[in-house]
């Protein structure tokens, strides 16, 4: 690792340390058990060796609205047990959402992208209160559907205020919620809506995009025909209508206002006190299923109660979140981002939704912290780069004095671009680069409003998850040795399994979808999470017990004669000396880069491939490839330099804006585009290109053999 990536000198320190929410609840712990912690490592230590001690008192300090019980889980469980968790416990996700009930206080507000036809959307608004009576309705109207628990409810939606109020529906009397981002395309949701069945589909009429409306009925149509071709299912359809034009409108299908407004008059689902009548489950009850965001698109199953003790345990004692707060993140209905939003609620903050395109107008986003005074601003890594690669000032161009917490994920965030926060956007806010993912909905490592940030670093393992790195073969990695992440302690939010669950199937795709859960998680090291990332703990720095840098996908990991190494350690060169900047015209800069391994000497052994994209697509010189080369060996090693740089005219995305290495390697390396699920892209045309050039690399390999 390059000792510039070790940064000791604070970006942020937080001028009240002392007085936050983690250090109360460090105070807890020591009057409860009669300790002496004193830092965040002490803290973090504790919670990771005593899981059924440090959860209980979590329970406790967030106050989870529900029946706890006795016994919270075995200690002695490895994670391969995927033990149970708090197995007397009755609570609802939904009912902890919803339990600010001011008629003062704004839930939601929902701001859309600004149209040729509409360049000034209204901003719509809803109180706790009016949320709670509009859940209580859409209660009622899925009870007359005779719905049950168990049942699934799917959405194919834009992050709309409708979205937010079916989930807390559907899951208020126990359904399963899945959702489908609708920028998605009609064959990936099918693949995915023909896994899990749902019995009723929300979906939106249009979507706004890029300043264009784009029409959804289409799409939607589509998905139905396959369900009812490849499954026979024929769901309720409750479409939330925006735009006037009714064509391609179903007879079938009833509007959003049509059928909040039957549930309304039925009352359904009330207690004779007129409250919802919460549909109280066990901890491991399953809330919703998210799909990976590989290939396949595994539906992964969470529980209820991990959701909501992780997110409380995230939001209250790490992040320090407020009921005064304003919390924004820029995501789709796709992504667990906005599982992770959603739950916001629980603080009683006020959450902010955006439908549209975050960089067509940059200004946009930036002027929505003012006017609307959002204090957590939440979006991706790519966001943040191509902010800074347009040279985007937002610290040039608006107030920002709300703003407490800048976090970023998707991808790991380049040194240079916590450069770019601090210097373009804000000096003085906690940037939190935090990840876990799909797997966990939630966080492995992230933010801690007790502690300082550090260039390039994420700045802790969070609280009660027992992050490691693991060696190759199987051995926790020496001080400043990069490895595997591995979790060596259950934790809450550990996904029940992949659908079908247990009840939910035939016992043959049951104890399938059980097999691909092992395989996926506890193959690699004998009874531990294996995650997949590839990291760097960092030396310990005020007490944090270190932070973690993120070097790639493991799956991703390149390995050059045995020297492995991170895609990002390649991508923080480029970015430092080959990015477009004040000193760097677009002429001497490059666009975006994709880095992958291409297998040579039989499988023994593989080679580094560079893909780069170039501005205006102007062609690779020999003066720029020679500069790639000579940068990436001065700053890394003779080992990182890519033994072929070849320019391409895209570089793939995944809808989520993350860079699809893995895929690509596998097509360079002789797989097929068709293995390659090209709905979960954003630009899967260019992946031909990548075919092309993957058939020229492995002549050039098989002529060398000859030779």
């Amino acid at each position: 690792m390059n000792p510039e990536s070790l940064a000791t000198t604070p970006l942020f320190v937080p001028p009240d340390a002392k007085s936050s929410r983690c250090v109360a609840f460090l105070k807890t712990v020591n009057e409860k058990y009669g300790l002496a912690l004193d830092s965040y490592f002490d803290l973090y230590r504790w919670s990771t060796h005593h899981i059924d001690l440090f959860w209980d008192t979590v329970w406790d300090d967030v106050a989870i609205v529900g029946y706890k019980g006795e016994g919270v889980v075995d200690n002695n469980a490895l994670p391969a047990a995927n033990p149970p968790w708090f197995s007397e416990a009755r609570l609802n996700w939904a009912e902890n959402m919803l339990t600010c009930r001011s008629a003062d206080k704004f839930a939601l507000v929902q701001a859309t992208e600004p149209t040729p036809e509409c360049p000034n959307p209204p901003h719509q608004r809803v109180t706790y209160a009016d949320l709670y009576a509009m859940v209580a309705d859409l209660v009622s109207a899925l009870l007359m559907l005779d719905l049950k628990p168990g049942d699934r409810v799917a959405s194919y939606s834009s992050n709309c205020i409708e979205n937010v109020i079916a989930c807390l529906a559907a899951t208020a009397i126990g359904c399963i919620w899945v959702s489908a981002a609708a920028d998605f395309g009609t064959q990936g949701v099918l693949e995915r809506f023909e896994q899990v069945q749902p019995r009723v589909i929300f979906a939106v009429d249009a979507v706004v995009y890029n300043g264009k409306v784009h029409h959804h009925l289409p799409k939607l149509q589509s998905l139905l025909s396959g369900l009812s071709d490849r499954c026979s299912l024929d769901p309720v359809v409750v479409v939330i209508q925006s735009v006037r034009d009714a064509s391609g409108w179903d007879t079938k299908w009833v509007s959003w206002n049509t059928f909040i407004s039957k549930g309304k008059s039925n009352s359904l689902g009330r207690t004779s006190e007129g409250e919802i009548e919460w549909c109280r489950q066990g901890f491991d009850w399953p809330l919703w299923i998210l799909f990976s965001s590989g290939t396949t698109g595994v539906p992964i199953v969470h529980r209820a109660g991990g959701m909501l003790l992780q997110a409380k345990k995230e939001f209250v004692i790490c992040a320090d979140l407020r009921p005064e707060d304003v919390f924004f993140y820029y995501t789709t209905t796709g992504w667990m981002m906005w599982n992770f939003l959603v739950s916001g609620l629980s603080v009683g903050c006020t959450l902010v939704l955006y439908d549209g395109s975050p960089l067509r107008e940059p200004s946009y986003l930036w002027h929505l912290v003012d006017e609307l005074q959002i204090s957590i601003f939440g979006t991706s890594a790519k966001y943040l780069d191509q902010l800074s690669r347009i040279g985007y000032k937002p610290l040039h161009h608006h107030s920002l004095t709300s703003l407490r917490h800048i976090y970023s994920t998707g991808s790991p965030l380049a040194h240079t671009l916590f450069d770019y926060v601090y210097e373009c956007i804000h000096p003085n806010v906690l940037l939190a680069s935090i990840t876990g993912g799909t797997d966990i909905c939630s966080l492995f490592a992230g933010m801690c409003s007790a502690l300082p940030v550090h260039r390039g670093e994420i700045q802790c393992r969070m609280l009660g998850m027992a992050i490691e790195t693991f060696t190759h073969d199987g051995h926790i990695c020496q001080a400043g040795e990069a490895g595997e992440l591995v979790c060596v302690r259950p934790f809450p939010c550990m996904p029940i399994g992949f659908w079908p669950l247990p009840g939910f199937g035939t016992e043959e795709s049951v104890e399938a979808a059980a097999e691909r859960f092992r395989l996926s998680y506890f193959a690699e090291y004998k009874d531990m999470w294996y995650h997949g990332d590839h990291v760097l703990i960092t030396p310990s720095q005020h007490g944090n017990g270190g932070g973690l840098i993120m070097l790639g996908r493991s799956d991703g990991v390149l390995n050059p004669g045995g020297i492995r190494f991170g895609s990002s350690e390649i991508y923080n060169v480029l970015e430092t000396c080959l990015s477009i900047s004040e000193e760097r015209n677009a002429n001497d800069a490059i666009e975006d880069a994709l880095v992958v391994a291409q297998s040579i000497d039989g499988g023994a052994d593989e080679r580094v491939i560079l893909f780069v994209k170039l501005y205006d697509k102007r062609a690779l010189s020999i003066e720029m490839e020679q500069k790639i080369r000579s940068e990436i060996r001065s700053r890394r090693s003779p080992r990182h330099v890519p033994a072929r740089i070849i320019q391409v005219d895209d570089i793939p995305y995944t809808l989520n804006g993350k860079r699809v290495e893995i895929p690509v390697k596998k097509i360079i390396n002789g797989a097929r585009i068709s293995s390659v699920n090209s709905a979960t892209l954003r630009n899967p045309e260019c992946l031909a290109q990548f075919a092309s050039v993957g058939e020229m690399l492995r002549k050039e390999i098989s002529m060398a053999v000859k030779c």
